[in-house]
C-alpha cells in the first residue's frame, strides 16, 4: 500500500499548482490585452456583457468539483476584471456612498480591479460619464417593490451616454454588528426604506428593540460599528468594509426585492449576443389612442414589449415620454422595423441602448 503523502509534500505539489496556475493567468491575461486592442481600432466597448456571461456559463458547466460553482464563478470573475483593468483602466460611477446595494451590484459586475468613484446623486453619475470622468456609470432604474427610478429615467431621455449593460440583484438585507449575539441587540439602524422591508422581522425577532431611522445603510453601518449594542440593516458588503459580523441574512419580508441596475458609458458600442434588450424612449403629444399605436408598432412586428413608464415633458404641457423596454437589439429586423413605424407618429424616437438582459 502507497504511503500518504507527507504535509511538506502537499504543499509542495500546491506551490506547484499554484505556479502553473499563475502561468496560464499570465497568459490569459495577455489575451485579454490584444483583445482590448482590437476593440479598441473598432470602437468596441471594453465591457462585453453577452461574451463574459458566455464565459461564466461555460466555466459552471465545466467545473468538476470540489468548488461550488458559484465560487468557481466568483474566481473567474475576478480575473475577468483584472483582465479588463489590463485591456484598459477603467473608473466606475455609482450611488454612494461605498458600502451600499448600488456599490455591491457595481462590484459584481466589475470585480474589484476597478477603479470605483461613489458620488451623492444619480445626476452625478451621469455628469461623470459625460464629462469623462468615469469609464462607467452604474445607475438603478427599477425596484420590484418601489418600482421605476424616475431620476434615472429623466436622466436618459437626455443623455449622451448609453445603456451598455444590465445587472438584476437581490436585495439582500443583513442585520449586522459588532456582536454577532442577538441578546446584544439594544437598537437597530438603517435607512427608512429597509426598515420598513424587514418591518414583520424585526416585530417578531427584537420587539421592543428602538429602530433609528438614518441617512443610508452605510451611516447605519459605520453607526454600529462604532457603537457597542447598536445594529444595522443593510448589504453583506457593508458588513464587510466596516468590520460587522452578520448577526442575520435574508431579513427582508418580502423574498422577492429585486433591483434592476443600468450601465452606461459613451462613445461605445454593444454586439448582438442572441439574447438582449432594447431601451428607447418615445415622445408624443397627447392624442386619444396614442399608447395603443405605439404598443401596436411593436405587436404588428412581433416584438415583445417588456416595459412601459410614462413621464410628462416639463415645461411642454400635454407632451409625454414613454420609456420602453422591448426584448431584441436594435439591429434585429423586426426591432429596426417597429422603431422606424414609431418614427412616423412621434414626435421623436431615442434608442437608449441594446445590450445583453442581465441574469
Amino acid at each position: 500500500m502507497a504511503s500518504k503523502k507527507s504535509l511538506t509534500d502537499l504543499r509542495s505539489a500546491i506551490d506547484e499548482v499554484d505556479r502553473r496556475v499563475l502561468d496560464l493567468v499570465s497568459k490569459r491575461a495577455s489575451l485579454a490585452k490584444a483583445i482590448g486592442e482590437a476593440k479598441a481600432a473598432d470602437q468596441h466597448s471594453v465591457l462585453d456583457v453577452g461574451r463574459e456571461r458566455q464565459v461564466l456559463t461555460a466555466i459552471r458547466r465545466a467545473n468538476p468539483g470540489p468548488l461550488r460553482d458559484d465560487a468557481v464563478e466568483s474566481i473567474f470573475r475576478e480575473i475577468i476584471s483584472a483582465c479588463r483593468a489590463i485591456q484598459s483602466p477603467i473608473t466606475v460611477a455609482f450611488l454612494g456612498p461605498p458600502g451600499t446595494y448600488s456599490h455591491e451590484a457595481t462590484e459584481r459586475q466589475f470585480g474589484s480591479s476597478a477603479l470605483f468613484d461613489p458620488c451623492d446623486s444619480i445626476s452625478e453619475i451621469f455628469t461623470a460619464v459625460e464629462t469623462g470622468r468615469a469609464t462607467f456609470g452604474v445607475v438603478p432604474v427599477e425596484n420590484t417593490t418601489e418600482g421605476a427610478v424616475t431620476p434615472t429615467l429623466d436622466a436618459l431621455a437626455s443623455t449622451t451616454a448609453t445603456i451598455l449593460a444590465e445587472s438584476v440583484l437581490k436585495i439582500d438585507h443583513c442585520l449586522m454588528a459588532k456582536d454577532p449575539e442577538r441578546s446584544a441587540v439594544r437598537r437597530i439602524a438603517s435607512h427608512q426604506q429597509p426598515l420598513a422591508q424587514c418591518k414583520r422581522y424585526l416585530a417578531e425577532n427584537f420587539p421592543g428593540v428602538e429602530l433609528l431611522a438614518t441617512a443610508s445603510t452605510t451611516a447605519a453601518a459605520k453607526l454600529a460599528a462604532s457603537e457597542k449594542g447598536t445594529a444595522a440593516v443593510g448589504s453583506g458588503l457593508a458588513a464587510r468594509l466596516y468590520g460587522l459580523e452578520v448577526v442575520a441574512r435574508s431579513i427582508q419580508d418580502n423574498a422577492a426585492n429585486v433591483t434592476r441596475f443600468l450601465v452606461i458609458g459613451c462613445g461605445q458600442k454593444t454586439r448582438p449576443s442572441g439574447r438582449d434588450r432594447t431601451s428607447l424612449v418615445v415622445t408624443v403629444k397627447d392624442q386619444v389612442g396614442i399608447l395603443e399605436r405605439i404598443i401596436r408598432q411593436f405587436s404588428r412586428n412581433r416584438v415583445n414589449l417588456s416595459m412601459i413608464e410614462s413621464r410628462p415633458l416639463v415645461g411642454r404641457s400635454w407632451e409625454y415620454r414613454f420609456f420602453v423596454d422591448v426584448s431584441g437589439h436594435a439591429g434585429d429586423a423586426p426591432v429596426a422595423k417597429a422603431l422606424e413605424s414609431l418614427q412616423r407618429i412621434a414626435l421623436s424616437v431615442k434608442v437608449l441602448g441594446s445590450y445583453p438582459v442581465g441574469g
